[in-house]
């Protein structure tokens, strides 16, 4: 008789300092893919820690392994900007196409909305379609581009902004 093993759970934790060389790694390779992000080196945590806001920054771990992570950023200092925040989603290259980023974006809009957050933003390249179905698949619309916003190693890119309005808090 064969013994059937239980599938292995994906479960979201919060990462601190301890995990960020795990954040690290899905990082690079985020950016090794050109489409990711403008940065083209990856910073270390006292620049990242202080670039993001205290609240969601979680991780899908399974097998103690990380597979994707996720943060807020601020979009302003000013306060009438508080319930405002930009989201970063990375999913580690052997776990693309198994619902991590999901998995993310859903319990970053959850962690934000119990934090008063109204809006959440993102600034996607245009070749990056996985990042941009993701992000419609869970609920931010396009509101507009910025054309040949800035330079990655030479190339012009546009950046597709996109945003997701809660609709518990705020307006």
């Amino acid at each position: 008789m064969h013994q059937v093993r239980a599938a292995a759970k994906m479960e979201v934790v919060v990462f601190d300092k301890s995990l960020f060389d795990q954040v690290q790694k899905i990082y690079k390779q985020g950016l090794d893919t050109g489409i990711a992000t403008f940065e083209v080196t990856v910073p270390e945590w006292e620049s990242w820690d202080r670039s993001h806001l205290d609240i969601g920054r979680i991780a899908v771990v399974e097998h103690n392994s990380m597979l994707g992570w996720a943060a807020l950023s601020p979009v302003s200092n000013r306060c009438v900007y508080g319930g405002v925040a930009e989201v970063s989603v990375y999913v580690s290259a052997s776990a693309r196409g198994k619902s991590v980023g999901t998995i993310l974006l859903n319990k970053l809009i959850q962690i934000s909305e119990q934090h008063n957050i109204w809006t959440l933003q993102a600034g996607i390249f245009r070749e990056n379609i996985a990042s941009l179905q993701l992000h419609k698949k869970c609920g931010f619309r396009v509101i507009g581009y910025r054309e040949k916003i800035g330079q990655r190693n030479g190339v012009w890119k546009d950046n597709i902004i996109l945003e997701r309005r809660s609709k518990v808090v705020g307006i």
